[in-house]
């Protein structure tokens, strides 16, 4: 990545927002991240940065509570589902460093305008206990795919979490146990394509303080959860909807 100061400060303030967004809401750290920085940079690029402070930040999530090894063994067939998707993805030449830069824009934004849509409509399904193991085999798949495909982390693993009916604390703690395994698949996927190396894991190490001090920020404001994650949801749809149209173009 470039030099240039005012790039960096922006990169800078792209981490220092997305990590507000998972302080409040403990999601969207990914997902606001790869989608502004795929507005100036090429989503693998942008993806690379997004490493570090994804997998740290949700590896801290997992760890926040006491549910972490009763939700491991619950929550495996969705961990390693993710893990195979991106891998058959990889294969198949679906990585994010391995096509074009407008064709994976275009997946970028069209993953964020269906997240922001799915998020607006507050839909919550229910899942028997009888399907879980294989709907969240067959969820983490294709989270795998999604992510490797567009380095966006939720989709449909987070409606499946919150169809197991979880409550907050391990939800919470189930999406970092997610979002964590996409991220190793998602580093995987782009070292695959030589697309991350030591060089990039470096700059990826420099998004961490703007993402711990946004973090931090999130924590300590008191602003109506309702409201905030509207906001979030519609900012994702707008930005997805902007990114695949000038794809297009």
């Amino acid at each position: 990545m470039t030099s240039d100061p005012l790039m960096l400060l922006a990169v800078a303030g792209v981490f220092l927002l997305a990590g507000l967004v998972k302080g409040v809401i403990g999601l969207g750290l990914p997902s606001i991240a790869i989608g502004l920085l795929g507005l100036f940079l090429p989503p693998a690029e942008a993806a690379t940065l997004l490493v570090l402070p994804s997998l740290l930040t949700n590896l801290w999530q997992a760890a926040w509570g006491g549910a972490l090894p009763l939700l491991l063994r619950r929550l495996a067939p969705l961990l390693l589902g993710i893990l195979a998707g991106a891998a058959a993805a990889a294969l198949a030449g679906l990585g994010l460093g391995a096509g074009g830069v407008q064709a994976a824009r275009q997946a970028l934004g069209l993953a964020l305008l269906l997240y922001g849509l799915l998020g607006l409509s507050e839909r919550r399904l229910t899942l028997p206990p009888r399907a879980a193991g294989w709907a969240g085999g067959a969820c983490g798949a294709a989270t795998g795919l999604l992510t490797a495909a567009t380095g966006v982390f939720v989709l449909p693993a987070v409606p499946y979490l919150q169809a197991l009916g979880l409550e907050r604390q391990a939800l919470l703690q189930g999406m970092g146990l997610s979002f964590s395994a996409s991220t190793l698949a998602l580093a995987l996927t782009l070292s695959g394509h030589a697309a991350l190396g030591a060089a990039q894991l470096g700059t990826s190490a420099l998004a961490l303080a703007p993402t711990l001090l946004g973090m931090a920020l999130g924590q300590r404001l008191r602003l109506p959860p309702l409201l905030f994650r509207r906001v979030f949801f519609l900012s994702l749809l707008l930005l997805g909807a902007h990114l695949a149209l000038a794809a297009r173009g």
